[in-house]
């Protein structure tokens, strides 16, 4: 084994090494945590009214092995057989996501915002045998399964399992105010309905549904996880139940202080995104905490009515949440005062975003770092040790290496391309071994991201390489320009990319949301000149209203240099 020298900033107790999960496989995992814990509230669904539901972990325990028998007696699937879920936060999400599983089918997590195109590539691709999808999003479904037929739908509500008043009244919203539930015309069966059949099925035969699980093995594939294409064509990551039991212990290792039983975390990222699936909804299932679900935190007013009714203790999100919430004067006037840290991932965390929700809040943001195909985390700030602009050191077990073009490691202090070893490296991409073999080639993930380790094992993010800006042969990355803007007080969020050039091949373009509406481009431009050399000034600076951003609230480059290019190519 390598020497591991960031070892030494982990905590008393913390493992420098973690071979094997304490349970085989998810199944385990969530019986032995409901067992442990019974009554103790699980899940909240927190509206943006403030109405709530909540779900036991006995209850959510229960409920799984009743669509676990759904799915096996019911529906007639079979071990390896992928269901597609196919909703926002919620309670019938933890329901149906362990179902699956405890079913000793392949999970796969499906963006609800997909448009039905997408939907219909991912499911010729995954090709599931059953689909669980909110009733908002139910009416793509037709279309997006014309060419390749899902044979059994389940159709759950976004307040399923609230108390019948909310309940009743989120319903009527969406019929009749905001019309974004109509009537489905075509064969599904409605959640409560499933769990009905597969409770009596579970009776009347005697079956106990732990049954399934025996003939899973660690590593079998648990979930398909689709990266995100914004590198080109999205794929499904093969993460096997080891896989993601050993990052889900790997990152609660470094996370010292959690107390079982005791912890209140928000989740405002979806739980379908890798790392809230990994990190929320597995990691605090495990410590018993209990899990406030927000279906969209967009308007971010909508997160209020969860800080001010419940005592949260933990938090995860993106720079843009964290800039967003220290801009509401509710989050400012009145933080929360149960917190005591939160994790940032996803995008680079800002310096400025940093500071400034600690100076809100008193707690510290830790970032860290990872990928869907890793399950995700890779590297991760200490508790008391994280440095500004560092996305940490590497997890227990994991070999972090800085290689050149030719795949050759680098020293300390020299930028390269990211590339990891470790027990939470996906199994290989579905269904494309060609893709696989390139991916890990060396016998490391390479994950495309340009970075530097300090020689004490710490890591900085220099940028993605597909990002990169090459101007007159000189390499400019968008991350250290959006660093360096951000920190002007008129300007609310930036976006760096590369625009072809005549002169210097491609030039810096600075897309902008202010808050001071007289800044002009050409004041950031002179701001700017301060802070960088000359070839890293924005050539040009575009103001916005806002920036295009995915379903977990990160800026999308890739957009912007689309919409860039189409400009372009009309001349514009």
């Amino acid at each position: 084994m390598r020497e591991r020298p960031w070892t030494a900033f982990y905590g008393p107790g913390v493992r420098a090494s973690i071979e094997a999960p304490a349970t085989r496989d998810l199944p385990a995992l969530v019986r032995s945590v409901a067992a442990a814990h019974g009554r103790a509230p699980a899940f909240t669904c927190c509206l943006p009214n403030g109405m709530n539901g909540t779900l036991s972990f006995a209850q959510v325990d229960a409920m799984s092995d009743a669509f676990a028998v759904h799915l096996r007696e019911v529906a007639g699937l079979c071990p390896g057989d992928r269901v597609a879920v196919q909703m926002p936060n919620g309670l019938a999400y933890p329901v149906a996501a362990f179902g699956a599983l405890k079913a000793g089918c392949t999970l796969v997590n499906v963006n609800p915002l997909y448009t039905e195109g997408e939907m219909a590539r991912l499911f010729e691709d995954a090709a599931p045998r059953a689909l669980v999808v909110a009733d908002m999003f139910a009416g793509k479904v037709p279309a997006a399964t014309r060419r390749h037929p899902i044979p059994h739908v389940v159709v759950a509500r976004v307040a399923e399992f609230l108390p019948a008043l909310p309940r009743a009244i989120a319903g009527l919203v969406q019929r009749h105010w905001d019309r974004t539930v109509r009537p489905l015309g075509w064969p599904h069966v409605r959640l409560p309905g499933a769990l009905a059949s597969g409770a009596r099925r579970q009776a009347e035969g005697r079956i106990e549904p732990a049954r399934y699980a025996g003939g899973v093995e660690p590593d079998d594939v648990a979930l398909l996880q689709y990266t995100g294409g914004t590198t080109g064509a999205a794929k499904g990551a093969m993460l096997t139940h080891r896989n993601l039991l050993i990052n889900m212990e790997q990152t609660l290792e470094l996370t010292t202080g959690l107390e079982k039983g005791r912890e209140v975390a928000l989740t405002a990222l979806p739980l379908y995104h890798i790392f809230a699936f990994t990190v929320n909804l597995l990691g605090f299932w495990a410590l018993g905490a209990r899990n406030v679900l927000i279906p969209s935190p967009r308007p971010l007013s909508n997160l209020r009515r969860a800080f001010e009714n419940y005592p949260i203790t933990w938090m995860s999100g993106v720079n843009t949440l964290f800039n967003g919430l220290c801009n509401e004067l509710w989050f400012t006037d009145s933080p929360p005062r149960r917190l005591r840290f939160s994790s940032a991932g996803g995008m680079a965390l800002q310096g400025g975003v940093a500071r400034r929700w600690e100076e809100v809040t008193g707690t510290p943001v830790l970032q860290g770092y990872g990928l869907t195909e890793t399950s995700p985390v890779l590297t991760f700030n200490p508790l008391g040790k994280s440095r500004e602009g560092s996305i940490g050191v590497p997890v227990p077990s994991t070999d972090i290496l800085i290689l050149d073009d030719e795949g050759r490691p680098l020293p300390p202090g020299e930028p390269g391309e990211i590339a990891a070893r470790g027990p939470q490296v996906m199994k290989g991409y579905w269904r494309k071994p060609e893709e696989t073999a390139k991916a890990m080639a060396g016998g490391a993930f390479r994950t495309g991201d340009v970075g530097v380790m300090d020689p004490d094992g710490y890591v900085r993010i220099v940028d993605r390489k597909k990002d990169m800006v090459i101007v007159s042969g000189f390499n400019v990355y968008p991350n250290e320009v959006e660093e360096a803007l951000s920190a002007h007080p008129g300007i609310a969020e930036v976006a760096v990319i590369g625009v072809p050039d005549a002169a210097a091949g491609e030039a810096v373009k600075a897309f902008v949301v202010l808050r001071d509406p007289g800044l002009t481009p050409e004041a950031i431009r002179a701001f700017a000149r301060g802070r960088l050399a000359a070839y890293k000034v924005p050539k040009a600076v575009e103001v916005r209203q806002e920036l295009p951003r995915s379903n977990v609230g990160k800026i999308l480059r890739k957009d912007l240099r689309a919409e860039a290019a189409a400009r372009a190519g009309q001349g514009g």
